[in-house]
């Protein structure tokens, strides 16, 4: 996921016990009654506040759709984009009472705004610990110690064998009929490691809350992350002879932009995400990040309440599609298991608070929502990463994500503890983070999908899980040697552990029939 250490890669997984109308699911069925007349809005309403963005979520009576679309005209909204499948309707508006006005609506579930500053804010979120170049004595090295059937800077990449990739690919690539779609801040598919396997139909621009499929628009824009660039190189990278390979190099992939020139990944646009990825035939998604403004957002609050549940759809409806939805874990070292988690970064589109919030309440999603897959990150040394977030019966499974070469150094001739990947401008560069374990998951994800054409994602995950290498808990852990228990592992259910999940993920079971 993004940041490694700031803003932990954005990502999560949520407890059954959420009281959502979400968790029941949303299409056509109920006998709920229209909003009527009466309901409107009457008195005046205010429009010169800040703009800002909101999603409302209705009920799925045959009628609810369009008498709420006349409340938030009335109300002074306009809608953006309305997804009717979900009965999530995106709005901007400049009534700073509009989510209280609309929320009375009859037929509204919830609503709220999906950021705390108006809709031009602009700061710097970047979403990792930070890229490392490659130097050349590096590439020169990897070149030489490649070998027959490896791509030149494959020896550098200690990540493929501590998932049996390299051994994965000696029986397949992996299918081109499987298209794995990485919603982040964009892919570079002119790179030549990743435009041999780019599906620009599946692709999208999907950051004002409404797809737009101009070409290029999923691309990062000058100036902006390479995070999904990265990303996508180590889920798909094309095994061609030039630089990297990635755990499914014979998959196709898909870009689909949600992040802001500024950083933000905001409930409207990963909506849009997971919906285009549900109509659009795509098998995985990777979500490397977590949704802003709230590092974890809370159900006793009417507009963070309101964002998971839109998203809680979106997801949802993506998987009754077929898709198969993975997130990082996020990077702040946090227990996702714990009684209480102090989060002194949200909201991060204004002035953050402090907050000490509980985890079963409040939540990092997407990666905390059920059904979704929730992958914490280890290192060279396959243990949990010094950033890594974890937890009992919240993380999946775990995968490398790379740590510190200092705390955890890979075998020659790989020379650096984190993962090497594709970088915009056909280049390659060093990323750590969740974010980076995320996409050998979906890369695992996706060779499962070539071996099991057929095969649900509830099937796909439960083989992704049988078939993960059981990792038992570390402890005592401390990962920088300085005499201090840095995290402690607990046992959960199904024979999963909070630092490893089920295990760590293994590409070369996928393959096998």
């Amino acid at each position: 996921m993004a940041h490694l250490g700031s803003r932990r890669g954005r990502v999560l997984a949520l407890p059954a016990g959420l009281a959502l109308t979400a968790s029941l699911g949303f299409l056509p069925a109920g006998a709920a009654s229209a909003a009527e007349l009466s309901d409107l809005p009457t008195a005046a309403v205010v429009t010169n506040g800040p703009k800002l963005s909101y999603v409302v979520n209705i009920d799925n009576s045959p009628w609810t759709g369009a008498s709420v679309k006349k409340a938030i005209a009335a109300a002074g909204g306009e809608v953006v984009v309305s997804y009717d499948r979900i009965g999530v309707i995106v709005v901007h508006s400049q009534n700073p009472e509009f989510a209280q006005t609309i929320r009375t609506v009859r037929g509204v579930v919830s609503a709220g705004a999906t950021r705390t500053a108006p809709l031009s804010a602009a700061t710097d979120t970047s979403v990792d610990e930070g890229s490392q170049e490659l130097t050349p004595a590096e590439v020169k090295a990897a070149a030489a110690a490649a070998t027959d059937g490896q791509d030149p800077m494959e020896p550098l990449q200690w990540d493929l064998p501590a998932i049996k990739a390299d051994q994965a690919h000696k029986k397949t690539l992996g299918s081109k009929n499987v298209t794995v779609a990485i919603i982040d801040t964009g892919v570079d598919d002119t790179h030549p490691d990743l435009a041999p396997n780019f599906d620009a139909a599946a692709s999208a621009n999907c950051v004002s809350g409404k797809a737009d499929t101009t070409p290029g628009s999923w691309r990062p824009m000058k100036g902006e992350s390479d995070h999904g660039t990265h990303v996508a190189g180590t889920i798909g990278a094309a095994k061609n002879g030039i630089g990297v390979t990635g755990v499914a190099p014979g998959v196709k992939l898909a870009g689909i932009k949600v992040s802001t020139p500024d950083g933000f990944f905001y409930t409207e646009a990963v909506v849009c995400g997971f919906v285009w990825a549900a109509e659009h035939g795509i098998d995985i998604t990777n979500n490397s990040y977590y949704t802003d403004p709230w590092m974890f957002a809370c159900k006793n609050d009417e507009d963070q309440k309101a964002l998971v549940e839109a998203v809680t759809r979106a997801t949802r409806y993506a998987e009754k599609k077929g898709t198969v939805n993975v997130a990082a874990a996020g990077n702040s070292k946090f227990d996702l298991a714990a009684d209480t988690i102090r989060d002194t970064t949200s909201p991060n589109d204004t002035t953050a608070v402090t907050r000490d919030i509980d985890p079963r309440e409040c939540f990092d999603y997407p990666a905390m929502l059920p059904g979704v897959v929730t992958v914490s990150a280890t290192g060279a040394k396959d243990l949990k990463a010094s950033y890594s977030n974890y937890g009992a019966d919240v993380i999946d499974v775990a995968a490398p994500g790379g740590d510190r070469t200092e705390y955890q150094t890979p075998d020659a001739p790989a020379v650096n503890g984190r993962i090497l990947s594709t970088t915009v401008n056909g280049g390659y560069n060093y990323k750590a983070g969740t974010s980076m374990a995320s996409p050998h998951a979906a890369g695992v994800l996706a060779l499962l999908k070539s071996t099991h054409p057929y095969a649900s994602p509830a099937a796909l995950k439960a083989l992704l899980y049988a078939q993960a290498d059981e990792h038992a808990c570390t402890n005592p852990y401390d990962i920088n040697g300085d005499g201090t228990v840095d995290a402690v592992c607990e046992e959960g259910a199904d024979k999963k552990n909070g630092f490893y999940g089920a295990g760590i993920v293994d590409a070369l079971d996928a393959v096998r029939k």
